[in-house]
């Protein structure tokens, strides 16, 4: 996973100087940031998972330390899969998703008696990129999607003008996430209709900057990934609009949050093992933190913030873990 954008080099600074914490409603504990002058609370905060929703629990994890330095937040990318198979084996007090957990990952944490609680803390419009010299694929229709990413377009479907008769004769490569990425059930599902169904003739990461770098390198190439790689890298790729039935929209922070960007607009996750929550001070600590500073914590991952609705839900389900 890659490093969180450079803006963040100055964030604990910023959040020294001008960051106030207020406590969460329901979430009492003496342990929790209630307060910028921070309360003395030490320990670890181990978190895994997807390489989309890191850079969130990165920029979390700096602004906090700036309030609590004494905890010492981990933050690894094993992609969502891996993620929840060391978070129900429990290895991990949080676990980062880009996608809701599975029934068998559920299953293999009631196994091992995890029990833990789904926190949405961003929203995120998955892009499709293609390289900077691509004049002609402005705007791709989710059929046109379907038609390169579809498993029956396995060692068919080799050139552009294979996609589209106006595109021209030029090799489409294609660059996308690895099988344990959310991101990749995610895009399966809203462009072939089935979680899962892609060809597989691709090349796959769950390092988003080897697709940009793949992307980047031809001009053929078409790649997928999370807005705040786009954001991140402007002059490595380019994003283009996607028709999903109502006309071509752009990724952007407004038109995820708007829901316009359809069909690949999509919340983010956290999955908190409750019994951290309840009885690490640290674990507890940051997780108030994280959501009740979500605004700034986007904003400096290159996210899209949680709505009204969104962040008050989150607060009450982590009310609800201690009472």
């Amino acid at each position: 996973m890659s490093p969180v954008s450079l803006k963040l080099a100055g964030v604990t600074a910023l959040a020294a100087a001008s960051l106030l914490v207020s406590g969460c409603g329901g979430q009492n504990n003496s342990g929790s940031a209630g307060g910028a002058s921070g309360g003395g609370v030490s320990g670890t905060v181990t978190v895994d998972g997807s390489s989309t929703v890191a850079p969130l629990s990165e920029a979390a994890a700096d602004l906090f330390r700036a309030v609590e330095p004494g905890v010492n937040v981990t933050v690894a990318t094993a992609g969502t899969g891996g993620g929840f198979q060391k978070f129900c084996a429990g290895e991990t007090d949080i676990s980062d998703a880009s996608r809701p957990i599975k029934d068998e990952e559920a299953a293999a944490c009631k196994a091992k008696g995890i029990d833990y609680t789904e926190v949405i803390v961003a929203n995120d419009g998955l892009s499709v990129v293609v390289n900077p010299e691509n004049t002609w694929a402005n705007c791709l229709t989710v059929e046109q999607l379907k038609t390169m990413w579809s498993p029956e377009s396995e060692g068919k479907i080799k050139n552009w003008n294979q996609v589209d008769k106006s595109f021209p004769d030029q090799p489409l490569t294609l660059f996308g996430a690895g099988t344990d990425s959310g991101t990749f059930d995610y895009f399966t599902e809203a462009i072939n209709g089935e979680e899962g169904a892609s060809r597989t003739d691709y090349s796959p990461s769950e390092d988003d900057n080897v697709t940009i770098q793949g992307v980047k390198g031809d001009k053929g190439a078409v790649g997928y990934f999370g807005l705040s790689y786009v954001e991140q890298n402007p002059d490595a790729v380019k994003a283009v609009e996607v028709d999903g039935g109502n006309g071509c929209v752009a990724p952007s922070k407004e038109t995820v949050q708007d829901k316009t960007y359809k069909p690949l607009a999509r919340p983010l996750f956290i999955y908190v093992k409750n019994s951290s929550y309840k009885d690490n001070p640290a674990v507890r600590s940051y997780v108030d933190f994280y959501i009740e500073n979500e605004a700034k914590v986007a904003e400096e991952a290159l996210f899209v913030g949680l709505t009204p609705e969104q962040k008050k839900t989150a607060q009450d389900e982590l009310g609800s873990i201690a009472a």
